[in-house]
């Protein structure tokens, strides 16, 4: 099936609407008290309308995922990618780092890697979701791998077996800065009790709460073994204890520093789409081709290049360089004069646009509107575990939009 089929399809809200009854039972068995953190601190978590994808679009998707992996695998790569990453990157850990987030705009011109993040939050949201709707019928296929609660419980255990070897795996402590106030502390419990139930004891604390001592990092009087980290702090600057503690090997840590560093420090995306660059690293010219046609041109910013923004900078987005979550990103378009002379200053790359895809969505009671689209897939080494979709309104991603949020993604021919 092609785009233009699939497009139909998520432009009718009536296609794929989101059973939220089955949504809500399946909150309910996470605990009341769980289902109602949601609805109050998340009350724009799940979108009302599931988005569909051709299963050509998936293909492409997977083959700039390996086009990606194949060329950050390079020592050249390695080599360049380290050359502005801070020193904890350095460190080379053999964990390879969990919940790689590939984020794709889909649109008639095709499939667009817009970044690439080694943080990515939702996974055990979106499963949730998709588990609520397996009952509903829909057109194609979910975007996911069979039994994913175990493939997640596999993929932090071999991330403990690359460092660890066959040492027992007993505490996992997920750390995020003041974690009770985290828009999404929800999936921290998710995550929690995934562990729980595997028998692994597993902590929801704030950096202050560890205590590295004696070769080791304790927490509630007990040794962890294991750090999932959600923090924002990619360089583990500002937690100088946790830094020292993952290069002395005293703890395993996923993701990591070097992981951030070797894929998604944005700057990244300037030589994956600077052909005479791969070239020089001795990349295939297949996979150049494939990273060319699916990744927006990419350019670091400058202020010796200010007239030059000035005038192109409406088919341009600018990002932040190091930054995340949509933050402090703008559409060329839509500077102030303010903006763009800060923007100028640097510490920002400028993405050729490549525009995000709709879906339809009724609300109870409302006429249907237009949702923008963007496509995440959740991807460890390079499978691709799930893949998921976030609809909203505006500029960026923001979980503030009625019937918004996160969407089931169902495969279609």
């Amino acid at each position: 099936m092609n785009f233009e089929a699939v497009n139909i399809l998520n432009h009718d809200w009536r296609c794929g609407a989101v059973d939220r009854g089955a949504l809500e039972r399946i909150l309910h068995e996470q605990g009341e008290a769980w289902q109602r953190l949601v609805h109050e601190r998340c009350p724009h978590l799940f979108a009302a309308a599931s988005l569909f994808v051709s299963g050509t679009e998936m293909e492409q998707m997977q083959e700039i995922i390996r086009a990606v992996q194949q060329v950050v695998e390079r020592p050249a790569w390695g080599e360049a990618a380290l050359e502005y990453a801070p020193a904890s990157a350095r460190y080379v850990p053999r964990a390879r780092g969990v919940f790689f987030g590939y984020d794709f705009h889909l649109n008639s011109e095709g499939v667009h890697l817009i970044e690439i993040n080694t943080n990515s939050g939702g996974a055990l949201l979106n499963a949730l979701e998709l588990g609520s709707q397996r009952e509903v019928a829909a057109p194609g296929r979910p975007a996911a791998v069979d039994c994913l609660e175990p493939a997640f419980l596999s993929m932090f255990r071999n991330e403990w077996r690359l460092e660890r070897g066959d040492a027992p795996l007993g505490t996992i402590a997920i750390v995020d800065d003041r974690p009770l106030e985290q828009y999404f502390y929800p999936e921290f419990v998710l995550v929690q009790q995934l562990f729980e139930r595997a028998g692994i004891v597993a902590l929801i604390l704030d950096p202050a709460e560890l205590d590295v001592r004696d070769g080791g990092v304790y927490a509630e009087g007990r040794r962890v073994d294991l750090i999932y980290n959600r923090m924002t702090d990619f360089s583990l600057q500002n937690v100088p204890a946790i830094r020292n503690a993952y290069l002395d090997n005293q703890v395993v840590l996923t993701p990591h520093p070097h992981a951030h560093a070797r894929y998604a420090d944005k700057r990244n995306l300037v030589p994956l789409t600077s052909p005479h660059i791969l070239r020089a690293m001795g990349v295939e010219e297949t996979t150049i081709a494939t990273l060319l046609a699916g990744i927006p041109e990419t350019r670091l910013v400058g202020i010796q290049e200010q007239e030059f923004w000035r005038q192109q900078r409406k088919q341009w987005f600018f990002k932040p360089a190091t930054g995340f979550g949509g933050r402090g990103t703008y559409r060329g378009a839509n500077m102030t004069s303010r903006v763009f002379a800060q923007v100028m200053e640097g510490g920002y790359i400028a993405q050729r646009m490549a525009i995000p895809g709709e879906r339809s969505v009724c609300l109870d009671g409302v006429e249907p509107v237009m949702m923008k689209s963007d496509v995440r897939c959740y991807v460890y080494g390079e499978e691709i575990q799930l893949v998921a979709a976030r609809l909203y309104q505006g500029q960026t991603t923001n979980f503030r939009t009625p019937g918004g949020g996160f969407a089931p993604v169902r495969v279609v021919g």
